[in-house]
């Protein structure tokens, strides 16, 4: 079934738990994804790489993603990740996402309000929601971590430019953590409270389990997990004998490695039976 962000993260809301959003490449992740929520009646949301945008890739991705998910049984939301710009953004509404998101994160705070705010204003033409994000979530590579967000700039951020959910830096980063990450728990109620809105935490791959399960408690609302879907689809690929040639037999194996490690995530984050 085909939700919007919004209407997918008020079940999470309503529920006490987190959706997870999973990065999807190519028809074998988008599948295992699928076949991990249609197992555990759970409500997902899967996500394309605004990188994917700038190439053919999400034109023919996207469609195929949709497909997937109107098949569904349970609820299933098409987003865009990190949207870099209204190119992106623009592209993903024409393939039909039903989230975007604008990361203008790495701006001064008066023009992320600016770029997030037309974003919203466009994508509402369209009846899709929007993700901004306040304060900017580097990678493990970077040389140090950005500033926190603030609360009290989470609430003029969300009033200001009317996004459906929050992507805050609470002290996660994106890709394999070289050492264990630890997340500042009270600033996400701090800002939740201020924000009034769900909150979105990226960078969940390799964050401990009992570190995410007291973040949802604290009002995060989904979770994204990039890094550790693509682990988990290229260790099946690489495990798998040259020898099966047929490329569908060959990538079975990937599949259901990818659906393993979904499973996983759905149930950390309490979603099963919310579909």
């Amino acid at each position: 079934m085909l939700y919007n962000l919004k209407d997918i993260l008020q079940l999470a809301e309503d529920g006490g738990f987190a959706i997870p959003a999973f990065n999807v490449y190519n028809l074998e992740t988008a599948m295992g994804v699928a076949r991990a929520a249609e197992k555990l009646r759970a409500p997902v949301i899967l996500q394309i790489y605004s990188r994917l945008f700038d190439k053919p890739n999400a034109k023919y991705l996207a469609p195929s993603v949709l497909e997937i998910i109107r098949d569904l049984p349970t609820p299933a939301a098409l987003h865009l990740d990190h949207g870099a710009g209204l190119p992106e953004v623009m592209r993903a509404l024409r393939y039909g996402c039903t989230g975007v998101m604008l990361d203008a994160s790495a701006f001064p705070f008066d023009e992320n309000v600016a770029k997030t705010r037309q974003v919203v204003e466009l994508a509402a033409a369209a009846g899709v929601p929007v993700e901004g994000e306040l304060g900017h979530v580097g990678t493990v590579n970077d040389a140090a971590m950005s500033p926190f967000t603030e609360p009290d700039e989470a609430a003029v951020f969300c009033r200001e430019t009317g996004v459906s959910a929050l992507a805050v830096m609470v002290g996660t980063a994106h890709g394999r953590y070289k050492s264990t990450p630890h997340l500042d728990q009270a600033r996400i109620s701090a800002i939740r409270e201020a924000a009034g809105i769900p909150l979105v935490l990226h960078g969940g791959s390799g964050i401990p389990d009992d570190a995410i399960r007291e973040s949802i408690v604290r009002g995060i609302r989904k979770v994204n997990f990039g890094t550790d879907v693509c682990y988990s689809f290229l260790d099946a690929v690489f495990a798998t004998s040259r020898s099966l040639v047929a490329v569908d037999e060959f990538m079975k194996d990937a599949v259901t490695s990818v659906c393993s490690y979904a499973e996983s995530k759905i149930k950390l984050l309490g979603a099963v039976n919310h579909g």
